[in-house]
């Protein structure tokens, strides 16, 4: 009986050391990804922003609040594939203005490694664009370097730096940061009086020029931005490169609610992650060692116990 024993607990070790590293290293990565019914809301608040306002036609100074709303289009996910749609709405508190800007970014990533794809109507205000880089979010146990991230501002991607350590409400976090330079994002067409042109009648063609600096501040195991900071310095300047107005001139970063529901976030994916990748494997490992060793032990006092008995 007891050889019956070590056989079976022989088999049942085995099979849990084997499972081990299968579920370390196969089965834990295809679980871990993003996931495709994503819904968020999170707000940014810019003290001190200088922008033109295009009702008033004029530069005006506030505080500025500005909700982005993430939805994933579960319908077109497949595969690795997610798709998340981006609504952003920009309102002036102190000028009690709402709705001074408003833009829309369609995506598709991969859900495994965050990287951008080209696929399913991509696009920036309905604009086709070409995704590159990381969309939203960055890899899964996010490393100590440079990481392409996409700005749907500008539309195109741009280094982001892996500038040092920090830790945001008691998280470690990875922190990066991206510099973006002069980009021209928009021509449009206004008044010369409007703009500063005092030489000219009529219409004149002003481009908007984008640049400034982004932190993100990445909570590395589940590559999740737990806190952002955006600089930004927008301009209007005539075709003949001459600056005329302040577009946008602002500091936005995620406010202290933001920042709490997103450290939130970020905990409970990194503990699923580690308990996924290390905790289940390691106790599978352990319990394995020990039902193998148990067994063994088993089959060897069921022989001599068999051999005992034969010799009586």
């Amino acid at each position: 009986m007891g050889r019956v024993i070590g056989f079976v607990l022989v088999g049942a070790g085995a099979f849990l050391i084997a499972l081990a590293p299968l579920l370390r290293f196969q089965v834990a990565d295809r679980l871990i990804a993003a996931p495709a019914d994503q819904y968020s809301v999170t707000t940014l608040r810019a003290d001190n922003a200088r922008y033109f306002n295009v009702g008033d036609l004029k530069v005006l100074d506030g505080t500025l609040d500005i909700t982005v709303t993430v939805k994933g289009d579960v319908e077109q996910a497949s595969g690795d594939r997610v798709v998340w749609d981006q609504f952003t709405a920009v309102n002036d508190v102190t000028n009690n203005k709402q709705g001074i800007s408003m833009s829309q970014f369609r995506s598709a990533f991969n859900k495994y490694t965050g990287e951008g794809l080209n696929c399913c109507g991509v696009n920036v205000d309905k604009e086709p664009v070409a995704l590159d880089g990381q969309i939203f979010l960055f890899p899964f146990n996010a490393e100590k370097k440079t990481y392409k991230v996409f700005n749907s501002v500008t539309a195109k991607a741009f280094d982001a730096r892996f500038v040092g350590e920090d830790v945001v409400e008691g998280l470690p976090v990875h922190k990066y940061e991206q510099v973006i330079p002069p980009t021209k994002t928009q021509t449009i067409t206004a008044p010369a009086s409007v703009v500063g042109v005092k030489d000219k009648t009529g219409d004149v063609k002003v481009d908007r020029w984008y640049d400034g600096k982004i932190t993100f501040w990445v909570e590395p195991t589940s590559g999740v931005p737990v806190k952002q900071e955006q600089q930004r310095h927008e301009v209007l300047k005539t075709q003949d490169g001459v600056e005329r107005k302040p577009a946008l001139v602002a500091t936005a970063t995620y406010t202290p609610e933001a920042v709490d529901e997103w450290v939130r976030t970020a905990t409970n994916a990194r503990n699923q992650i580690t308990l996924l990748k290390t905790t289940i494997p390691l106790v599978l490992l352990v319990v394995g060692v020990v039902l193998l060793a148990a067994g063994v032990l088993f089959a060897l006092r069921g022989g001599r116990s068999a051999r005992h008995a034969a010799d009586s």
